[in-house]
C-alpha cells in the first residue's frame, strides 16, 4: 500500500475529468473581513453528490478490472463515501454494497439508494459497520473498498488541492477537514510536491479526535466517537492517510461541535455556503486559528454540503446565541 505520488495525482485528474467539473476557489470578503487574512472557499459541495469524495471513487472504480466490477463493490461509509463509491459503481457497472450504521443521514441513504446502491445496515457507530463490511466482503468475495487506505482514492481526492494551488499559486495555508483522512493527506501530497511552503492544517472535531491523536502519537489510535458531523466521525486513525500525515502534516487543530456548528452559520451568513458538519469543519478551524492567519492567504476546503434540517436548525441555533461570532467580534 503504497502513498500516492503527485505524479499519481496528475493521472487521477485525467481520469476523473470527464466525469466530474473542476469546482470554483471563491474569494469571501466577509470571512475575510471577519478574521483578517485573505479567505478562499475551495466549493467541493458543488460537485453533482454535494461532496468532494466523488474524486475518489471514480478514481479507484476506472481502475478495477471487469472481474472485480463483476464480483461487486463494498465499502463502509458514513454517507458521502458511500455516495462516491455508489455513484461510480453505477457509471462502470459494477454493483454496489453500502454498509452504514444504524440512523446515518437520511439524506445520503436516499442519494445511495437512488444511485442503485444495496444498503446494508450494522451497528451503531462506523466502525461497526466497517468491521460488518470486511466480514461479508470474505464471506461473498465482494471488492472490498477501505474508505481511507485506498492509494487510488487519496490519488483522487488530492485532485482537489491541484486544483487549489493552479487558481491560487500563492496561497499560503490550506485547511482541510479530517475524518478518515484523504483530503488532508491529499492537500499534503500535492502542496509538499509543489511548493513545500505552503502550510497544511487538518481540523477534526473533538468529539472524534482518533486522528489527531494517531497523528499526535504515531500510531494508530482508537477513540470517543460522538460528533454529530458524520463525515468526521472516525474513531481510529488509519494507516495510509497517517503515513502521508506523519511526514507532511504541518499542524493540526480540534474543534468542537458547536465551533463547527457557528462555522456552518458563519458560512452561511458571511459566504452564502451551505456546508455540512464536516463541510464546515475547515473554516471551523480558521476561526480558531485566526490569530496565526492575519494577512495570510487561505483557502478552506468545503468538502460537502449534506446537512440534513434537524443538523442545520440546531447550528443556526448555535450560530445565533454567539452573537460575538454572529457580529463579527470573533
Amino acid at each position: 500500500m503504497n502513498a500516492p505520488t503527485l505524479q499519481d495525482v496528475y493521472q487521477a485528474r485525467k481520469t476523473i475529468s470527464p466525469y466530474l467539473p473542476r469546482t470554483p476557489l471563491h474569494f469571501s470578503a466577509g470571512l475575510s473581513s471577519l478574521l483578517g487574512c485573505e479567505v478562499f472557499l475551495k466549493h467541493d459541495e458543488h460537485l453533482p453528490l454535494g461532496a468532494f469524495k466523488a474524486r475518489g471513487g471514480i478514481n479507484l472504480l476506472a481502475h478495477l478490472t471487469d472481474e472485480e466490477r463483476r464480483r461487486g463493490v463494498i465499502t463502509a461509509s458514513t454517507g458521502n463515501h458511500g455516495q462516491a463509491i455508489a455513484s461510480a459503481c453505477r457509471l462502470f457497472g459494477a454493483k454496489a454494497y453500502i454498509v452504514l450504521p444504524e440512523g446515518a443521514n437520511p439524506l445520503k441513504v436516499a442519494a445511495m439508494r437512488a444511485l442503485g446502491a444495496e444498503i446494508i445496515f450494522h451497528g451503531k457507530i462506523f466502525d461497526e459497520a466497517r468491521d460488518h463490511c470486511d466480514r461479508l466482503a470474505l464471506e461473498q468475495g465482494y471488492r472490498n473498498v477501505h474508505p481511507a487506505n485506498e492509494p487510488l482514492l487519496v490519488a483522487g481526492v488530492a485532485t482537489q488541492t491541484l486544483e487549489i494551488i493552479e487558481d491560487l499559486p500563492e496561497v499560503e495555508v490550506i485547511l482541510a477537514p479530517l475524518g478518515g483522512g484523504s483530503s488532508a493527506a491529499g492537500a499534503c501530497i500535492v502542496a509538499k510536491g509543489i511548493n513545500p511552503a505552503i502550510k497544511v492544517v487538518a481540523v477534526q472535531s473533538g468529539a472524534a479526535p482518533a486522528g489527531y491523536l494517531s497523528w499526535q502519537r504515531g500510531e494508530l489510535v482508537k477513540a470517543k466517537m460522538e460528533t454529530f458531523a458524520e463525515g468526521v466521525a472516525t474513531g481510529s486513525g488509519y494507516e495510509l492517510p497517517l503515513s502521508i500525515l506523519r511526514q507532511h502534516l504541518d499542524d493540526f487543530v480540534l474543534v468542537s461541535d458547536d465551533e463547527i456548528r457557528q462555522a456552518i452559520g458563519l458560512l452561511i451568513e458571511k459566504a452564502h455556503t451551505l456546508a455540512e458538519g464536516a463541510g464546515a469543519a475547515a473554516t471551523a478551524g480558521a476561526v480558531k486559528l485566526r490569530e496565526q492567519l492575519i494577512g495570510k492567504k487561505v483557502v478552506a476546503i468545503v468538502s460537502g454540503s449534506n446537512i440534513t434540517l434537524p443538523q442545520l436548525t440546531q447550528a443556526i441555533k448555535v450560530h445565533q446565541a454567539t452573537p460575538g461570532v454572529s457580529l463579527g467580534k470573533v
